[in-house]
Order: structure tokens, then sequence, then C-alpha cells
């Protein structure tokens, strides 16, 4: 099984993490059985966050006494020192635990410093001091930021959307963060469900150059884990064939297009934005018929009531014209009818 040492940290964990964003939609029974499962075949990092409903309490569940033997990583999306504190001991409540792994700041649109008058990093420091929390991350959608972020020697690990559609900016930020020492997290490995052929995107992440490289997998079905787990029997290699379908999603995805992040979310006018602005690539890489129900139909038809305040613009954190791509993406809903 491969194995990834993320930075100066010297945690090792293996090239199949465990992304736990989508066991928050998964019955808490079945969750525990696939975390277990995971843990059970070799998995032994979990990345989940406070902001993620009851996952965190789902991995508690799952590990309570196997703790000792996985690495689990957690996020906070505080804004002040009370914040900090609040989430960082809530989340050793749910993971039922005395301490975490990786803490990282979730997604910042600045990057925590000392003196910064948050007392976010310095909160972060006392909690290390404690043993709370071992190693201190940030995790961020905005290239700017992560870059900081790097250059900045503060963080031991940086979690940033990474899979063979990143731009040329995105794979400098990788190779900067290896020569820093920087253990580097990639999420989104699938490009937020764009990418529908997982053993490409496996096959990608395991050249040489990305032997730093530690993906986390969202998996929310036990087939989608047992899709990964084949992995690590039969590595999947970069052939022909599946350069072919690298190069075939790069040319149908290059540009801008929607990641399905969804900080542009809650819209005013009900906008279900972080499927609705990326519908003409889900309809044409996936089946279609679920996308074309009448609920999902009423869900598109919201597009017509779009305030147009753009406060989805100054939220995405990949500076698209969002209002734009959903006009876009509405009128070539229609035409699917």
């Amino acid at each position: 099984m491969d194995k990834v040492v993320l930075g100066n940290t010297g945690i090792s964990v293996n090239k199949n993490g465990f992304g736990a964003l989508p066991i928050q939609r998964t019955e808490k029974k079945e969750a525990v059985y696939i975390l277990q499962k995971a843990f059970y075949h070799g998995i032994n990092y979990y990345d989940t966050a406070r902001a993620y409903t009851d996952s965190e309490e789902k991995l508690g569940d799952a590990f309570r006494y196997t703790r000792d033997r996985i690495i689990i990583s957690t996020k906070t999306q505080a804004t002040d020192a009370e914040g900090f504190w609040k989430d960082l001991e809530e989340s050793l409540r749910k993971l039922q635990t005395d301490y975490i792994d990786i803490y990282q700041f979730h997604n910042p649109d600045f990057c925590p410093r000392p003196g910064d008058g948050t007392g976010l990093y310095e909160a972060a420091l006392k909690a290390k001091e404690e043993g709370k929390i071992r190693h201190i991350g940030i995790t961020n959608h905005r290239l700017p930021v992560a870059r900081e972020a790097v250059e900045s020697g503060l963080y031991e690990t940086l979690q940033f959307p990474f899979s063979y559609l990143s731009s040329d900016e995105d794979l400098a930020l990788v190779a900067k963060a290896r020569a820093a020492g920087m253990g580097f997290i990639a999420m989104k490995a699938l490009a937020g469900g764009l990418i529908n052929d997982s053993a490409a995107a496996y096959a990608y992440m395991s050249r040489s150059q990305f032997d730093h490289v530690a993906p986390i997998w969202g998996i929310q079905r036990e087939s989608e884990l047992d899709e990964f787990l084949s992995y690590q029997d039969c590595p999947p290699a970069i052939d022909s064939r599946i350069m072919d379908r690298i190069d075939k999603d790069r040319q149908e995805l290059s540009g801008e297009f929607c990641r399905g992040c969804g900080y542009c979310m809650p819209c005013p006018a009900g906008i279900e934005i972080n499927t609705c602005a990326r519908m003409s690539l889900l309809l044409r890489r996936s089946p279609s018929a679920g996308y074309l129900s009448p609920q999902w139909q009423e869900k598109m038809k919201l597009i017509e009531s779009c305030l147009h305040c753009n406060q989805c613009m100054k939220k995405c954190p990949y500076g698209l014209n969002t209002p734009e791509l959903l006009k876009r993406n509405y009128e070539d809903y229609k035409t699917f009818l």
C-alpha cells in the first residue's frame, strides 16, 4: 500500500485518505460500519470538520477502541479565540478522544498569524502545548491564502483542492509545499464529482512527483469504499487509456467551472447554487435521469428568481461569475427537457 509522509510532521498515512464529509448524509449505523471496514482494510487517515454536522460523532463511535491506531484531522471555522476553544472542546467530545492529530483552520479568507488580532493562532499554539492538538494545519480554496500559508512557515499541513484538472499555479503550490517541508492534503481529488473515473484520479495521484501528496477521497457508500480499497491491491497505473481519459477530461473541463464547494451558500433566493451552477457538466458526466426529475426542474427554475445581489460572486473562492454560470446552465438544462 502506498504511504505518504505529511511533511515535517512525520505522520505516515496511506494514499487512501478517508474524506468524512459525505458520511454526514449516511445513517449512523451504516456510517460506523463503513468507517470500521475502512480501518480494518488498512485506511489509517480520516478527515472531518466541526462544520460537517454529525460526521465527528460517527468517527467517535467508530474508533472509540482503536483511536491510537489512526490519524484524525478536523477543522474549525472560528473567527476568534473564544470560538476556537468552543469548537475544539466540542470536537474532542464528539470524537471521543483527548487529542487531535491535525487541527486545521477551515477555509479562512485570510492566513491567521500571531498578533493579527483574532487570537486564533495563539489559541492553536496553546492547544498544542496542552497536548490537545499535535499539529497545526490550514485548509483553503483560495490560492493566494494557500500560498501565504506555505510561505509563512506557521503551518505544518495545507489542505487544498488538487486533481488532474488543477492549474499550473496549483501544481506550483504543491511543489512549494514539498520544498517547505509542509504536508500537502489533497481535497476534491475527484473535482467535486466531475471526475467520474476514480482509477484515473488515483493513478494520477500516484505519480512520483506527488509522492508527498495525501489525497482524501469523499466516501459515502460501501461501494465507493470498495472501489478505492481495490486500488490498494491492484494500483492503477498511468497507461494510454488513463492518459486519454485525463486529456479528454481536461479538454471538457477547461476554463471556468463550479467546483461545488458550497461557500457561495446560502442563496437568498433559495437557489442550490453549488449544484445548479454545474448542472450542464453533471448531465453529461453522470446518469441524467435523476437531474431531470420534477424536483430538480423546480430547483433549476428558481434561477429565474435570482436577485442579482452578487453575494455568491463575493463569496466564491475561485472568483467565478456565478450568476452568469447559473444562467448558462439553466438555458442548457432546458434543452434536455
